[in-house]
């Protein structure tokens, strides 16, 4: 029975928290998310949730601090409200790339998130593909960290079978590379880069044997798209013989767009934790896989007390 559970939505991906509501067999919470006339963010929750078990389906993507507002107040709302337990459900959970101090006098964004989403009134959190799995330990409340790999593994095992190899932009994806060419059984190979500035990367060599093969490259986000366009000109200077990539959030902000329209990378496969820009909808090349069935799952093992973990067994 799923009547003690409530789902309410932000506006930043709306269209997910209805594919997961429909998943689950309940209605959307109604809540009034709009702006006073100078832009402060304004929440009205229009349903008692008196004694309930609540989540809120809120990414933190873009406008990022726009959304983050308005996660934090309508946690804020349902924890005055006497919401038994709230749940943030974050897709994407923005600020997560500064998660410590790369140079003297830098914050380290991805905790002060943490701080105040609890401070808000969330009393647990479900993520997908945190940007770097220490995050958890910067909640002191339950963190659930939801992985994509089952749904890209599923696409990728039904169109790309033969002659793959998996390939890491850089170092620091090397164990999600590694952990996906075992389940597909494949070889994977990492590229080794220097990134001289924030948002620039640059190539330096290819760890592994590509000669020849169908290269998937796999990342956790694409942002502006530098690193994953350098990466696949490197590849076919290596005799890449086609080259995909795949990532879990589709960020393609400033000039991503423009890049991999004009890149040697055939298809990119991305989930909807974040909601594809007009620009995206437009690039053929872009195939966006959902994820509410996870996050369904998800939210329905926790409501029950049952295991999430092994949903990744």
């Amino acid at each position: 029975m799923l009547d003690k559970l409530k789902i309410f939505a932000g506006n930043s991906n709306l269209a997910l928290a209805m594919e997961i509501s429909a998943h689950l067999g309940i209605s959307l919470g109604k809540a009034d998310v709009k702006s006073f006339s100078d832009g402060e963010v304004r929440v009205e929750i229009q349903e008692s949730v008196r004694g309930m078990e609540v989540y809120v389906i809120q990414s933190t993507c873009n406008p990022v601090n726009r959304n983050l507002m308005e996660l934090l107040v309508m946690l804020d709302a349902l924890k005055r409200a006497s919401a038994h337990a709230i749940t943030a459900v974050i897709p994407y959970y923005g600020y997560a790339r500064q998660d410590r101090k790369v140079a003297p006098r830098t914050p380290i964004t991805a905790k002060l998130i943490a701080d105040l989403i609890a401070v808000a009134g969330a009393t647990r959190v479900l993520c997908t593909d945190l940007h770097a799995g220490q995050i958890q330990g910067f909640f002191n409340i339950p963190v659930d960290n939801l992985y994509a790999t089952p749904i890209l593994l599923d696409y990728i095992q039904k169109n790309y079978k033969d002659n793959t190899v998996i390939v890491s932009p850089d170092a620091g994806g090397v164990e999600r590379a590694r952990a996906f060419a075992k389940r597909l059984e494949t070889n994977f190979a990492m590229i080794d880069k220097r990134r001289p500035a924030p948002n620039v990367a640059e190539i330096m060599n290819i760890i592994g044997d590509v000669n020849g093969k169908i290269c998937i490259l796999l990342d956790d986000m694409i942002d502006t798209a530098g690193t994953i366009t350098q990466a696949a000109d490197a590849l076919l200077k290596q005799g890449a013989k086609e080259i995909y990539a795949c990532c879990t959030h589709p960020v393609l902000s400033g000039p991503a767009i423009d890049r991999l329209r004009k890149s040697a990378i055939k298809e990119i496969i991305v989930t909807n934790t974040i909601p594809l820009n007009d620009e995206a909808k437009k690039l053929n090349k872009v195939k966006s896989l959902t994820i509410a069935p996870l996050l369904g799952e998800a939210i329905r093992r926790i409501h029950y007390g049952e295991s999430v973990s092994s949903l990744f067994v």
